[in-house]
């Protein structure tokens, strides 16, 4: 399988799109950030790291790799502040809100991914992807 940075400048290439290096910067960010992010947080951690990239250029590149298949745009809740997750090509993640403390938790469970097939069959559909989001409160010692 092609690594990202091959999938995404075979992407940026078909558009006739350049392979910069603040581009390269950003895909090697959002993949280390191992959990949804919004676009400031991003642009935040380029900055704290010295690296000079505009908020433009995050956006847009932002765009790229969604259209690339290498981020996925999520929603959590009535936010209507995107946050983005690195899928890097991959089958769905899905996310687990806590409400007390904002934190979002990626996972995957085969038995999600397996009902989602079996759903999109049963009305004539073939699944590509899908989003599923728990938002939730952590059990308290006397809950359980």
């Amino acid at each position: 399988m092609d690594s990202a940075e091959q999938v995404f400048h075979a992407f940026l290439r078909e558009k006739r799109l350049k392979y910069t290096k603040e581009r390269a910067l950003i895909l090697r960010a959002a993949q280390r950030f191992g959990r949804p992010f919004e676009a400031e947080e991003l642009l935040l951690n380029l900055r704290q790291q010295e690296r000079q990239v505009s908020k433009a250029t995050v956006y847009r590149t932002l765009k790229h790799l969604l259209e690339a298949g290498l981020l996925k745009q999520i929603f959590f809740g009535a936010s209507k502040q995107a946050h983005y997750d690195y899928v890097g090509g991959q089958d769905s993640r899905d996310h687990l809100l806590d409400m007390d403390t904002g934190q979002i938790i990626p996972f995957s469970n085969e038995q999600v991914i397996a009902l989602r097939d079996r759903i999109a069959a049963t009305m004539g559909f073939s699944a590509v992807n899908h989003r599923f989001q728990i938002m939730g409160q952590k059990r308290r010692e006397k809950d359980c």
